[in-house]
């Protein structure tokens, strides 16, 4: 296949024709291909790698089956979550971390997140620019991902990425958010360590005590230690952290609300590799603790997390069908001029969904659709 084709591309005109004749046969050829892909991405083959990484991302019908053969050979690796405010150093910390972590003959790979402008919905993907250190060696995979208006700090198919990730065999991943603010808390329910990034300076400190991001910290990182003020910061951090109460802002819980994490904090300096070591041990020493308690209510809330997005994903593509959209379109405009309330409105398309059977479905062990 030349650089840059595509599958169906290198298939000709007349196989397409006749796969869209025939959709049983494009089941099977979408399958046969997958199971080439998936095998040669377990194999090591890093040109699959990527190119299973691009349909999950576009969300192509070879992804599906992709997962499918994948997500089993998935759950070994720890995924380490690294968010912060933009300009914390989040990308030159997960450098340095891949760094430590190389020179311990560990392989690493990186899904990085960037923001998509909300005008033209590109996105820069300039976080591996910091990273372009590792890009000769094959035992480091980055990949950039465009965050395509989903909240969070996330792209939408990060977590399936980082399974991907998984089932290839590196043994860590990293994921770095898009910067987030105090209430993009998703990186928590796809990492196994959250990692938080302060950085001192960078205005008033209330402002990094606030509750949100902190309180889902498993770590907490003072970057930049080299500047004034960073053991100032890290100090206060300690000191209006969770104690064993309350939570990080000195107010008491609610009942039934869980008990905020009690992060430790460490400075780093990226830059230098100062106190990265420290930091991976950290990380390390969180994996082994997990690893000794129940991971049950961690990996529901992550699976949860997956479930619920694909099951909202396929919702709207059923409603955006053929067969649904004139009534989809009728029942937002009646919405927009104030005619039907949101509530009825979300009743009559579930009904509609559940009177219209979907247009394309092929039964098998495993899932539908």
């Amino acid at each position: 296949m030349t650089a840059g084709a595509t599958d169906d591309q290198e298939a000709g005109p007349a196989n397409l024709e006749a796969r869209a004749a025939d959709p049983e046969a494009r089941v099977a050829d979408l399958e046969a291909r997958a199971a080439a892909l998936a095998d040669q991405t377990v194999a090591g083959d890093r040109r699959a790698l990527a190119r299973v990484l691009t349909a999950v991302e576009n969300r192509t019908p070879l992804a599906e089956p992709l997962l499918r053969r994948l997500y089993p050979l998935a759950g070994r690796a720890h995924l380490v979550g690294i968010t912060g405010p933009p300009g914390s150093g989040k990308s030159t910390l997960v450098a340095a971390l891949t760094t430590a972590a190389r020179a311990a003959g560990r392989p690493v790979a990186v899904v990085a997140v960037d923001p998509s402008s909300p005008i033209t919905g590109g996105a820069l993907l300039g976080d591996r620019v910091r990273m372009q250190a590792h890009s000769a060696d094959r035992d480091v995979f980055i990949r950039s991902m465009a965050s395509r208006g989903h909240a969070g700090g996330l792209a939408g198919t990060t977590t399936a990425a980082a399974a991907v990730l998984d089932a290839a065999g590196f043994d860590l991943v990293f994921i770095e958010t898009v910067g987030t603010g105090q209430g993009e808390v998703e990186i928590a329910a796809s990492a196994d360590t959250t990692v938080v990034l302060e950085a001192p300076e960078m205005g008033d400190e209330v402002q990094a005590i606030k509750a949100g991001l902190l309180e889902v910290a498993d770590l907490v990182v003072v970057n930049k230690g080299d500047k004034p003020g960073a053991q100032r910061t890290a100090a206060q951090l300690r000191s209006m952290l969770v104690a064993g109460h309350g939570d990080a802002t000195g107010g008491s819980l609610a009942p039934g609300r869980p008990r905020p994490r009690q992060p430790q904090v460490l400075v780093t300096t990226a830059a230098t590799g100062d106190g990265v070591g420290d930091l991976l041990a950290a990380i390390d020493r969180h994996r082994e603790a997990a690893a000794g308690r129940d991971r049950g209510a961690a990996q529901l809330v992550r699976a949860e997390a997956q479930v619920w997005a694909i099951l909202a994903e396929r919702l709207r593509a059923r409603l955006h069908d053929d067969a649904l959209r004139a009534t989809t379109n009728e029942t937002l405009r009646a919405v927009a001029s104030h005619r039907l309330d949101p509530y009825a409105a979300a009743d009559r398309l579930l009904a509609a969904v559940d009177e219209t059977p979907a247009r394309r479905r092929h039964s098998r062990e495993g899932g539908s659709e």
